[in-house]
């Protein structure tokens, strides 16, 4: 299949990676053109904006860092509207706020291009190895077209709901993970602090109720103070869970943990960490080895 993926970045790259593995034609573009060089290698082919990676392919694949990213992608100078025709279609991997993803979809519509928000949760290693869980917003037919590809990413492709249930979903998925990362960095702070080697509560915990892959990979991070390459950053997630914060206030419902949680990403942020990885919360002041 003629496929086109934009935002080659740390989850775009090995997703890209693997529909060339599986075959497929694939054009890219990404705003930065340098971070293209390792999928052109491998076979992909280089677009000069959005709009001729959407007159070149069937589907349209993105994932980039926000809605304001994403809204310029579909629909500023050279964008995916203008390279589209009828009988497109999108999949946003993005994560982005619910309310842009159903906004975005009724635009695509009304010019006769499907879209699907599909935000993503397994993270870099989970794209590397097409073990990826996806939550979809969409129309049923929709899903069901885009299915045999991004089945080539994913080990679970669900359709949530309609346009920008896909996103509510992954917002979840972030409150959960993104209140999970603190903690964990409390645990490994207090192993360390008490005279316990925090690499093998790692292996102590496995298969207990405080299992968990945020623990495994994000844990061992921790433990042997390794933030590089990253993961995810600081500013994703914050971004993240403030949208959640935002869809939270709008439905009346209070996220207490969360909203702790995003203080601490804050903090990160106004450290000049915000682009490091989520596992320097270990190193938070007051922090001890």
């Amino acid at each position: 299949m003629k496929l086109g993926y934009i935002g080659i970045g740390l989850m775009g790259k090995p997703m890209v990676l693997r529909l060339l593995a599986a075959g497929h034609e694939v054009k890219v573009w990404n705003r930065s053109r340098d971070k293209l060089a390792p999928v052109l290698e491998k076979g992909a082919n280089a677009a000069a904006s959005p709009a001729e990676v959407a007159r070149a392919s069937e589907i349209v694949m993105m994932c980039v860092t926000d809605q304001r990213a994403a809204e310029q992608v579909l629909f500023g100078k050279d964008s995916v509207l203008e390279g589209g025709a009828k009988d497109k279609l999108v999949v946003d991997f993005s994560s982005i706020a619910p309310a842009s993803a159903r906004d975005f979809s009724n635009r695509l519509k009304a010019n006769g291009i499907g879209m699907i928000d599909a935000p993503v949760s397994g993270g870099v290693q989970g794209a590397e190895k097409g073990t990826l869980a996806i939550m979809a917003g969409g129309t049923p037919a929709d899903i069901e077209r885009a299915r045999p590809v991004v089945m080539q990413l994913a080990q679970r492709f669900t359709r949530m709901g309609d346009a920008g249930a896909g996103q509510v979903t992954k917002l979840c998925n972030q409150i959960i993970v993104g209140s999970l990362f603190p903690v964990i960095a409390e645990a490994i702070r207090l192993a360390e602090a008490a005279g316990v080697d925090a690499r093998s509560l790692l292996e102590a915990l496995k298969g207990g109720f405080a299992d968990s892959l945020p623990l495994q990979i994000f844990g061992a991070r921790m433990a042997a103070r390794n933030f590089e390459p990253p993961l995810g950053t600081n500013d994703i997630m914050l971004k993240d869970l403030e949208n959640a914060t935002a869809v939270a206030k709008e439905c009346g419902v209070s996220l207490v943990m969360a909203r702790a949680a995003a203080d601490l990403y804050r903090l990160l942020k106004a450290q000049g960490k915000g682009e490091q990885d989520p596992a320097v919360l270990v190193e938070l002041p007051g922090s001890r080895r």
